[in-house]
């Protein structure tokens, strides 16, 4: 049950971390980024969520033990 739950978390946290990297591609270029700057802010994005995904669980785990 434990290992289905991380699974289903880390697939959940990837796809918001898409979600945001996919938006922020898209708002770069309506701003009038070239494609290569919006791919770098969407990328930049995409790791800020992991970052911040992998920090609140390690907080929390500090927490709960």
């Amino acid at each position: 049950m434990n290992v289905a739950v991380v699974l289903l978390t880390t697939a959940l946290v990837i796809v918001i971390a898409l979600l945001a990297a996919a938006g922020a591609g898209k708002l770069a270029r309506l701003d009038g980024a070239t494609y290569p700057a919006a791919l770098t802010r969407a990328t930049v994005t995409f790791a800020a969520v992991i970052t911040l995904t992998a920090t609140v669980t390690s907080v929390f785990a500090a927490l709960l033990t």
